[in-house]
């Protein structure tokens, strides 16, 4: 949109007007920590500038970078002012009249439907400009962006609409002014703000000023020694860097010194970001050269599959000079990625050491971490070595190496079935036979599983296998199923078998005896070399594969209903019941797997006949 001179009014973005709803009713428990996002944002906006003037002298600050407050008790105003990057015409309604990130529908959604945990789910989204309007019945936000000449008024009442219009203000910078509600006149007095900077903001490392004093120690955290920083410090700072509401789960203060020198302060957030699954899997890692902000989030400086992390990574060994091209392919970098990798792998191995606090971090993060079993192959050990998976055969969570310690006597693969909910796979039909022997089997049900198998195929000289593609292999394991004197006895099944293949024609690959059903019926199977079924499903989910290969369908020799239709076929072979039976067995495997019969009307139309013949109809 071209800048004018005239005062112009806009409707908010629909989410921002339902998120303004329910800031207004009180979003936080604790309405002070709007002083700690108004602050955050000023932060990062001098941070911006400071980074902008090493390629451009004409937006360097002429004196100090700081942060500055005015408080008017009389009046009801709080101001915070800060002399960093500002924003014109374009940056006001991009930031101020939109949450510019997608997911937008499904956070406001899931702010209406948990009111318990409002305050880390804003936090995992990053939108706490708006929390002003918890202590604020209107907001002015003057601004002038560095460089540019005009200023602007942007202003609203939090009610649905804003103004944009031009304004004054001598240099660069924003000055956020909050007009105080009623009840919310305790803002305005300097003892109170005070009070609230040395409990959030004394991190920032900028001077933040109320008149001629300085409120906060002013000093980059992450510059001091470990020791001399308290937890809640650490967490205040996580807060801050991360615009996040939550604790952090672990921190990680790292200096590293010798070649290259560097020091991180890296975060693992307590809850899940929202935006941890975007497509641009982008990292929140900001990078600083001798504390001057360099990048919000450099591509190379950590793996995608550790995108999960915040926090910031500061060397003394980069060129201040730097771009954020050049980045990209610097091996300086590459050699500070490795570290810091190495060195959070480290951290997350010592505390796989506590299962149940492990598995906290398992639930949220672990499907991204598998991620680097493909993308990083020069640390795959390190990263199979703390993943942590679901099985039949362990409470919790098991490691693989465990998973091999309980292995059954002539157990000679790792078993595995992939799907996409744990608790549904525990219910497959696949699993009965081993089950019944006390065979263990991985529950894989993250959207990486099945692409990271195809990289690493055995574990310590184990294979891995799908109990869903070729035979079932228990006849060599030791141990005995309740099931196995049945078999002993088990109807013939070749005459019902020819007459299901000559039913089903090209339908089925095969119709073969189970050796893995004890309750069920019927299942469906890869033959051996060919796709497992659930890799399949996942490839035609995103169009690089149109028609699957026919599969292999099974029958359990001891169940009554194949024991019937067994006897039937040696009577009858084309007994017209027995090939609407066919059909239904085919369908019914489908079901148990999540799909859809391959024609429904004709299986309701088919189900409804055979139920009409068994109750005389």
């Amino acid at each position: 949109m071209t800048e004018t001179l005239e005062k112009e009014t806009f409707s908010f973005q629909t989410e921002v007007g339902q998120l303004l709803e329910i800031v207004a009713g009180s979003l936080y428990s604790n309405r002070e920590v709007f002083l700690r996002e108004l602050l955050s944002n000023a932060s990062d906006a001098c941070d911006k500038r400071r980074y902008a003037a090493l390629t451009d002298a004409a937006l360097a600050q002429s004196g100090e970078f700081a942060i500055t407050l005015a408080a008017d008790a009389k009046a009801r105003t709080l101001s915070i002012s800060d002399n960093g990057i500002g924003m014109n015409h374009g940056d006001l309604l991009d930031t101020l009249g939109t949450i510019a990130k997608s997911g937008t529908g499904a956070f406001i959604e899931a702010l209406k439907a948990d009111d318990t945990d409002r305050p880390g789910l804003i936090g995992q989204f990053g939108v706490g400009f708006y929390s002003a309007f918890m202590v604020a019945d209107r907001v002015d936000v003057v601004t002038r962006k560095a460089g540019e000449e005009t200023a602007w008024l942007w202003s609203s009442d939090g009610k649905g609409a804003f103004t944009i219009e031009p304004a004054q203000r001598d240099e660069g910078g924003t000055t956020v002014t909050l007009h105080l509600k009623k009840d919310a006149r305790e803002f305005a007095d300097e003892t109170r703000i005070r009070h609230i900077i040395k409990t959030y903001s004394d991190h920032i490392s900028f001077p933040v000023l109320l008149g001629e004093e300085t409120l906060n120690a002013a000093q980059a955290l992450w510059t001091r020694p470990a020791k001399d920083i308290t937890e809640e410090q650490y967490a205040e700072f996580y807060r801050h860097s991360a615009h996040a509401f939550d604790a952090p789960w672990r921190v990680m203060h790292n200096r590293v010194e010798g070649n290259l020198n560097h020091t991180s302060l890296l975060f693992v957030p307590g809850t899940q970001p929202f935006d941890l699954f975007e497509p641009e899997r982008k990292s929140h890692v900001k990078l600083y050269v001798n504390r001057v902000f360099i990048s919000e989030s450099p591509k190379d400086l950590i793996p995608a599959y550790l995108r999960f992390l915040r926090g910031v990574v500061d060397s003394e060994d980069l060129s201040l000079n730097v771009s954020r091209e050049m980045l990209q392919n610097d091996p300086q970098l590459t050699k500070i990625r490795t570290s810091i990798t190495k060195k959070v792998l480290g951290e997350l191995k010592k505390a796989a050491k506590k299962p149940e606090e492990y598995a906290g971090f398992w639930s949220n993060f672990g499907a991204v971490l598998k991620e680097g079993l493909v993308e990083d192959p020069a640390l795959r050990d390190r990263i199979l070595e703390i993943c942590r998976f679901t099985s039949t055969g362990a409470e919790g969570l098991t490691s693989l190496a465990d998973y091999l310690a309980r292995m059954k006597e002539g157990q000679e693969a790792i078993f595995y079935i992939a799907g996409e909910d744990a608790a549904k796979l525990a219910q497959s039909p696949h699993l009965e036979g081993f089950r019944a022997k006390g065979v263990e089997v991985l529950l894989l049900a993250d959207h990486v599983d099945e692409f990271w198998l195809q990289h690493i195929p055995e574990f310590e000289g184990k294979p891995f296998k799908s109990i869903t593609r070729g035979a079932a292999d228990l006849d060599q394991i030791e141990g005995e199923t309740p099931q196995e004197e049945t078999r002993a006895d088990e109807a013939d099944l070749s005459p019902l078998i020819a007459a299901i293949k000559a039913e089903l024609g090209e339908a089925v690959k095969d119709v073969r005896p189970s050796k893995r059903l004890t309750d069920s019926p019927v299942c469906l199977i890869a033959d051996e070399g060919d796709m497992d079924v659930n890799l399949e499903r996942l490839l035609k989910r995103h169009g690089q594969l149109q028609d699957g290969a026919p599969r292999v369908l099974e029958l359990n020799p001891t169940h009554g209903v194949i024991t019937a239709l067994a006897s039937r076929a040696t009577s009858d072979a084309g007994d017209e019941g027995l090939r609407e039976a066919a059909h239904l067995l085919l369908d019914q495997a489908r079901i148990v797997e999540g799909d859809l019969p391959a024609d429904p009307t004709e299986f309701a139309r088919r189900l409804g006949r055979v139920m009409a013949l068994a109750f005389g109809g």
